[in-house]
C-alpha cells in the first residue's frame, strides 16, 4: 500500500506539471507546488484513479479526475481550477 502512495504521489506530481503547462510553457513547477497538488489531490486521485500506473503518465491522471469531477474534494476541484482545468 506505500508503494501506490508513493507512485501516486509520482504521478499526481507529474500531472501537476500538466495542470501548469497549460497556463504558460515556460513555468516552473516547483517541489511547493508538488506538494501542494499531493494535498490537494492525492486523496482523490487514490480513490478515483486507483487503476491506473504511473506509466499510463499525468494526463491520464488529469483525465481521471476531469471524469470524476463531481465526487472531489473542494481542495482538488480548487487546484483544477487554479491551473485552468
Amino acid at each position: 500500500m506505500a508503494h501506490m502512495a508513493v507512485v501516486t504521489a509520482t504521478s499526481l506530481a507529474a500531472a501537476t506539471a500538466v495542470f501548469a503547462e497549460t497556463v504558460t510553457a515556460q513555468q516552473v513547477i516547483t517541489p511547493g507546488q508538488r506538494r501542494k497538488a499531493i494535498a490537494a489531490c492525492g486523496q482523490d486521485a487514490r480513490l478515483y484513479c486507483r487503476s491506473l500506473r504511473e506509466v499510463d503518465g499525468p494526463y491520464a491522471y488529469l483525465a481521471c479526475l476531469e471524469l470524476n469531477r463531481p465526487r472531489l474534494t473542494a481542495r482538488c476541484i480548487g487546484l483544477l481550477a487554479h491551473y485552468g482545468q
